[in-house]
């Protein structure tokens, strides 16, 4: 049970002060604020998350992210890809919870500030009246004072006034508590409203994390599922081209009337040796001068 009221706090020794009040209109007004930027807050946390969606489903969508890799590896590289998709989802769907929640905000504020408006109109034109009353009874009091002569006719007035007055004061500090308890109990409905909606504000992103890991978590298994092995023979079934070299080159002495003739494979390779000097070419008498060595034709000039 609480201790502190509105009703036992917010008084003064001066009868046409209003401090106690003020003070209290003050804090609802404090309070009021408070809730409107923390409905700002929600819309610009909802900017946020949808423009942060929206940018994680084009990433996923429109960035290439291992497009050519092959069997299982691919497959984990498109479950890591549709979860970040569904992370952008799940973004742009807590942006618009938060937009709903900044409209509650909004309606709640509203709603506080009409009834509010009531009880103050109410009390201005009380304190209003209160102290036209108090002024008229202490203009009698000096009246009464410095007329001697009309002492008791002057007495007479002060005391209705002061049962006016005192008729006055009662309606004021009842009116007073009534007042101080409904802005208390607004402020209650306030705190526990604000309150409770931060803590669902806070309860929505621990969820979207869950729900974030939860995601991550079905990229973790697939990334389980992933062999380097099943990869590798994979790619090694799809795209091999041959499972023979090439043979080794070797020396071919195009000198050699035998030359045509492919030697024998060898894996060892053919040692390559200098060859003699090249024999002078010779010309029959009566000839033009003009030999053939080893299949070549030499012509004189």
């Amino acid at each position: 049970m609480r201790e502190a009221r509105f009703k036992d706090h917010f008084w003064s020794m001066d009868l046409t002060s209003t401090v106690g009040y003020d003070s209290i209109i003050q804090h609802l007004n404090d309070g009021r604020k408070n809730c409107k930027e923390f409905e700002d807050f929600l819309k610009e946390r909802a900017i946020i998350e949808e423009k942060y969606g929206k940018e994680l489903i084009n990433l996923s969508k429109k960035k290439p992210c291992g497009q050519m890799e092959l069997n299982t590896l691919k497959r984990s590289l498109d479950v890591f890809k549709q979860q970040i998709d569904n992370v952008g989802q799940g973004h742009i769907q807590l942006a618009q919870t938060l937009r709903e929640e900044a409209k509650k905000m909004e309606d709640f504020r509203e709603k506080q500030k009409l009834h509010r408006k009531k009880i103050e109109l109410m009390m201005e034109a009380i304190h209003k009246n209160r102290n036209l009353q108090y002024k008229k009874t202490m203009e009698l009091f000096l009246k009464l004072a410095q007329t001697k002569s009309a002492l008791e006719d002057t007495d007479r007035s002060y005391q209705q006034s002061v049962t006016t007055m005192e008729k006055i004061r009662e309606e004021w500090q009842n009116e007073h508590i009534k007042a101080c308890e409904f802005f208390e109990t607004q402020e209650c409905e306030r705190i526990n409203y604000f309150r409770n909606a931060l803590w669902l504000h806070v309860n929505q992103l621990s969820l979207g994390c869950v729900q974030n890991d939860e995601k991550y978590e079905e990229i973790r298994k697939s990334l389980e599922m992933c062999s380097i092995e099943k990869d590798v023979d994979f790619f090694v079934n799809l795209r091999k081209t041959g499972s023979l070299a090439p043979a080794p080159v070797v020396y071919e002495n195009y000198y050699n009337a035998q030359r045509n003739v492919t030697p024998a494979k060898s894996p060892v390779p053919v040692p390559i040796s200098r060859r003699g000097p090249l024999p002078t070419p010779t010309s029959a008498p009566g000839e033009p001068d003009y030999a053939t060595v080893d299949g070549y034709s030499l012509v004189h000039f």
